[in-house]
């Protein structure tokens, strides 16, 4: 059957598709306005529309303003007599054609990675792009402030120098979010640092609030009717803070193994979600008080989460357990649906998959860890796949960008190293 007689519309309405300019889309929670997707791939797989070389890194991809922003890290410059405080790489961060791949700008600069817990293989964190501006964090601290369409440097921070930042094992990993004129990142600096507010023009420090280290998740924002609220996983404590000028408004202890508070905190009404790999899930209820709140339910063994990062719609909860893959369970209980067995991506060490929401509809796109991407169907019946097709060999942890009619993502390779094989940014086509 031709791909022209199986295009179905995902959503009502939908006449063009989104960009994805931050972490987890336009809305923040994990959902893309597309355009007609077919119902399964074509047999040949997706059309590349074009494919460069890259260099390392887990870093997801931002595509706005007719723009694809992405990090990476190259080899440093050999010298001669090398001593031990030399750089051993240099992070960029790159703006693209989306059209063919071509360069518009880049910018650069030496860093010294050292091991970052045997991943070394470059930045982690997304780009954030907002209006006139693009805002990257490197993977030892490196805070930039770009001009969207020049490339140039607005402000930097070296936030280890500067702001006393305590770099995590792995790096930090956590994309800057913009809230207003604010930009809040998360950098566990010493003296109060965890969450640091600085303006988003200047990058003047605004304020800081809470002593816990650095974990790698970004701040989540919501509106309460007491107000504005920023959720904070750290790796010892789940809390809630006023976004204004963050006063700590609520806590709930929570020691994470190794530090790993990775997966966003999912928030629906009046209900935080997290997940962890070594410790489970824990749910929290909020009162009508700024201040209130409870332990709703934890499941320390049901549904272990790790990078994967989970969806909610209709109030069940989509996440990917350690041991039994994709997981179903009920929002306001905790209660177990189901599990797909490991089908959507494979179980391992790691287990990994991106998933989005496609429009209104109860289907997904998945990348998983094996380069295939995925069309399938969520609900709490079960996890009813509908076609998949091979992106690329190797393995990917970093999430891809979707934009237009067109998907983007880079092969990281999930290596322990840097200089790990060649890397590539490639654009397919999801529609003809």
């Amino acid at each position: 059957m031709r791909w022209a007689l199986i295009l179905l519309f995902c959503g009502a309405g939908i006449t063009h598709a989104e960009d994805w300019p931050q972490w987890r889309g336009v809305r923040g929670d994990g959902t893309w306005r597309a355009p007609a997707l077919p119902a399964q791939w074509p047999e040949a797989g997706l059309k590349k529309s074009w494919d460069i070389p890259i260099g390392g890194g887990y870093g997801g991809i931002a595509v706005a303003a007719d723009r694809v922003f992405v990090m990476d890290l190259q080899p440093p410059v050999e010298v001669a007599r090398p001593k031990s405080d030399d750089p051993d790489g240099i992070e960029r961060i790159l703006c693209l054609n989306p059209n063919d791949g071509s360069m518009i700008w880049s910018h650069q600069y030496p860093v010294k990675y050292g091991n970052l817990g045997g991943y070394a293989n470059g930045p982690r964190a997304m780009p954030t792009v907002a209006g006139k501006h693009v805002y990257t964090l490197g993977a030892v601290g490196h805070l930039n402030c770009f001009d969207v369409a020049t490339g140039k440097l607005i402000w930097h921070k070296d936030t280890v120098r500067e702001c006393k930042a305590r770099i995590p094992d792995w790096g930090f990993a956590a994309a800057p979010v913009v809230d207003g004129e604010r930009l809040l990142v998360h950098l566990g600096a010493e003296a109060n640092g965890c969450l640091i507010a600085c303006d988003r023009l200047t990058g003047r420090e605004l304020w800081r609030s809470l002593n816990d280290p650095s974990g790698y998740t970004p701040p989540v924002l919501f509106d309460r009717p007491t107000g504005r609220q920023i959720v904070m996983w750290t790796p010892t404590h789940i809390r809630g803070l006023d976004a204004r000028k963050g006063q700590l408004l609520w806590s709930v202890p929570y020691e994470i193994t190794y530090g790993v508070s990775i997966a966003t905190p999912i928030i629906v009404d009046d209900i935080v979600f997290v997940t962890a790999y070594w410790k489970g899930s824990k749910a929290i209820r909020l009162g009508p008080k700024a201040t209130d709140h409870e332990l709703l339910w934890e499941s320390p063994r049901e549904l272990c989460g790790l990078m994967a990062q989970p969806l909610h719609r209709d109030g069940y909860l989509y996440s990917i357990d350690k041991d039994h893959g994709l997981t179903c369970v009920e929002l306001k209980t905790g209660k177990k649906l189901w599990d797909d067995d490991n089908a959507m991506t494979p179980r391992g060490r790691n287990p990994h998959a991106s998933f989005v929401w496609l429009n209104d509809t109860s289907r997904i796109l998945s990348l998983n860890a094996k380069g295939e991407l995925i069309l399938a169907e969520l609900n709490p019946k079960g996890y009813h796949e509908q076609s998949r097709t091979k992106l690329f060999d190797g393995e990917v942890w970093s999430h891809p960008a979707f934009a237009g009619r067109h998907l983007y993502v880079r092969t990281d390779g999930a290596e322990r190293w840097r200089g790990s094989g060649p890397h590539r940014l490639r654009c397919f086509e999801l529609v003809p």
